[in-house]
């Protein structure tokens, strides 16, 4: 069996005093998911998300301490795949400059209905840990 490993965050900001995350549709399988992308050379978890990140939609972020979940899925056989997510708030701009080849669109979803509009299973149950974390927590320290 392979195995192979990928990293990204679900990234938020506040809007008119309500939560949004950023989803972005795939290229690839046209599914609405977040930012992501597999682990290069020696890079840490944390390398890996900020410059899959930066890659894909153009934003500097700061990655929320205390946030760290891993999904695991079969995508072809014989191929298992693990999936680190952070949690990460834009610094600065929060304007997305998509990937072209990789990222077909992208929207800024009201944190309230965005399980509706992610594709799997999988980031429907992140979006409710984000949604867990961000009401007992709010913005709080920042691990980068």
């Amino acid at each position: 069996m392979t195995h192979e490993k990928s990293c990204g965050a679900l990234i938020y900001r506040k809007k008119q005093g309500e939560y949004e995350l950023l989803l972005i549709r795939h290229r690839s399988g046209g599914h609405w998911s977040f930012p992501k992308g597999h682990v290069e050379n020696n890079e840490t978890e944390i390398e890996t998300a900020l410059r899959e990140i930066r890659e894909e939609t153009g934003l500097r972020v700061a990655l929320q301490k205390g946030f760290r979940q891993c999904v695991e899925y079969f995508p072809k056989p014989d191929v298992k795949k693990q999936v680190v997510y952070f949690l990460a708030t834009p610094q600065g701009d929060d304007t997305v400059h998509r990937q072209e080849e990789e990222i077909s669109e992208y929207r800024w979803c009201p944190l309230s209905t965005v399980s509706g509009a992610v594709t799997f299973k999988n980031d429907k149950n992140l979006v409710e840990e984000a949604r867990r974390f961000l009401k007992t927590t709010g913005n709080r320290e920042r691990i980068c």
